[in-house]
């Protein structure tokens, strides 16, 4: 490994840290845009099924908020009614979007630095490219015999610039676009959810405080 990138030269190594940074981003967002920390299976049943008789108070709330980012937002309707038991429903959906907002804010943490990663690389290797064929260029022109008796070993180092470094930036930005569109869709699903979860939530509360 060391041999190929000492062969394709200065230009592989604002690709290696492309893909360093592109590795721990798909870590991050692995660990981050799990189930449980997103929308826990049974929360919208338990938030309901708590609330049906009174609002829960503060601690509960707290408790609700933390568990999740589908918690965060429904804990956000249970304040809200907490604080102006005659609050209105525009008010209370106007919270509780707020509040969506901010975890969808949340969930596209870094997608956006990973699809840069996916679009900056391949132009990478394409720079890498383009000094390969300087390399060449330039060991031909300074041959005296003419274009066939330019220096072999600065010919091949060209060469190898080139191709390695193409290779490479595609290598980088393949995996970072895949993992991109593949978070893009889980992010989308996770606020469908997440929407279709508050509707429900709200008009629970709004039943409540009738």
């Amino acid at each position: 490994m060391l041999s190929i990138i000492q062969a394709a030269g200065w230009p592989i190594w604002p690709l290696i840290a492309c893909s360093v940074l592109a590795l721990a981003l798909i870590f991050e967002r692995f660990i981050s845009l799990k189930s449980n920390r997103i929308i826990p299976p049974k929360l919208l049943d338990e938030a309901i099924s708590v609330s049906s008789q009174s609002l829960p108070g503060p601690d509960v709330v707290g408790k609700l908020a933390q568990n999740s980012a589908l918690g965060e937002v429904l804990a956000t309707g249970l304040r809200t009614l907490n604080s102006n038991p005659r609050t209105s429903e525009a008010d209370l959906r106007a919270a509780m979007e707020g509040a969506g907002r901010v975890v969808a804010h949340r969930l596209e943490k870094y997608l956006s630095a990973l699809a840069t990663i996916a679009s900056a690389a391949p132009l990478l290797g394409l720079l890498g490219t383009v000094v390969g064929m300087i390399e060449i260029f330039g060991s031909q022109g300074g041959a005296t015999g003419g274009m066939g008796s330019g220096n072999p070993a600065q010919l091949a180092h060209g060469i190898s610039v080139a191709l390695y470094n193409t290779a490479f930036g595609l290598m980088v930005a393949i995996p970072a676009l895949i993992f991109w569109r593949y978070f893009r869709s889980r992010v989308d699903a996770y606020l469908l959810t997440l929407e279709l979860s508050s509707e429900q939530f709200v008009r629970h509360l709004l039943r409540h405080k009738k």
